[in-house]
């Protein structure tokens, strides 16, 4: 079986783990959101492509779901003392080496793509991971410019990590997004799947930001296979993160079945809703799109193995 998965970070990562213990024999590609990605002192750090090779490797932090395990600062601490920052963005020591081998490999000329491959080769994630684009595209968000009453755009790294998404959001702004191409390897990816699934990610800043790369969207859509996707709304809250913010940016209610018109019918065939949710089948449903309630919170590697089960379910039955 040929499964692909768009990917954000933590929450994609949790889920990849569970769908390689459910599905051990599958060939996975993952398609990753850059859209997170942000230059920090001279170094191009791709968090979510980073989450998801320290997830499946064994180097996470499994905590806090990101960054590496056993970290130390020394670096962050003595760039602080030179008064250099952002000090607001925590790269620790280990991390800081994958950054300087992926500016290095990128400065002699290698696309972020073949970056990330030679990456894998030491983490050995057990998946064929692949940015989305070589194309640099970063995700801006729109909020209040107190200073002058209007309103500016600041990074997504910015208004998650320094501002706790504090504010609100006006606009999601993929720039670079609608120049970019995918990136060698995801359109033949989804031409050749034989699912696709949507884990639990940001829908707006994770996998929407994927399907905002020209050709993404349409190739998944006209795949002619089974596209199964998770609800990362628990509840009406998100399971992790702050998602109802930028779902709010965007004119989307944070519930699960909101979401899944958000993504559509055009897009969507089968959502898993958690069951505390299940009153939102009904309405999934009525929008076209198969729907089922099922435990949806990853406590363990056991827990998401059988959600992604449960998805590979339903994405046989909505092909049947």
């Amino acid at each position: 079986m040929r499964i692909v998965v768009l990917a954000g970070g933590i929450g994609g990562a949790r889920f990849l783990r569970g769908l390689k213990a459910a599905a051990p024999e599958a060939e996975i590609t993952v398609i990753g959101n850059t859209g997170d990605d942000i230059h920090l002192f001279g170094l191009k750090v791709c968090p979510d492509l980073d989450t998801v090779m320290y997830t499946l490797g064994g180097g996470i932090h499994e905590e806090q779901g990101w960054g590496r395990a056993d970290e130390t600062f020394v670096v962050k601490e003595e760039l602080a003392a030179y008064g250099v920052g952002p000090e607001w963005f925590g790269l620790g020591d280990r991390d800081f080496a994958t950054h300087i081998v992926r500016t290095q490999m990128i400065g002699a000329g290698y696309p972020l793509s073949a970056v990330t491959e030679a990456l894998c080769a030491r983490w050995q994630p057990g998946v064929r991971l692949i940015p989305m684009s070589d194309d640099r595209v970063e995700t801006h968000v729109v909020i209040d410019a107190p200073d002058d009453g209007g309103r500016k755009a600041v990074h997504f790294q910015e208004y998650w990590v320094r501002l706790h998404a504090s504010v609100p959001a006006h606009a999601i702004l993929p720039v670079g997004a609608e120049q970019a191409k995918p990136a060698p390897g995801v359109l033949e990816a989804i031409g050749e799947a034989d699912v696709i699934l949507f884990p639990p990610s940001n829908p707006v800043v994770s996998i929407g930001t994927i399907l905002a790369v020209p050709g993404i969207r349409e190739a998944i859509a006209d795949a002619g296979v089974p596209v199964v996707g998770l609800s990362p709304i628990v509840g009406d809250a998100p399971v992790r993160g702050m998602a109802d913010k930028v779902l709010a940016a965007v004119g989307v209610e944070a519930t699960a079945a909101a979401v899944a018109e958000h993504y559509g019918s055009g897009l969507l065939d089968g959502w898993l809703v958690d069951t505390v949710d299940a009153a939102a089948v009904e309405r999934v449903e009525s929008a076209g799109i198969r729907c089922r309630a099922v435990p949806l919170l990853m406590s363990d590697v056991d827990a998401a193995a059988q959600m992604a089960r449960t998805a590979l379910e339903l994405a046989r039955e909505t092909a049947s």
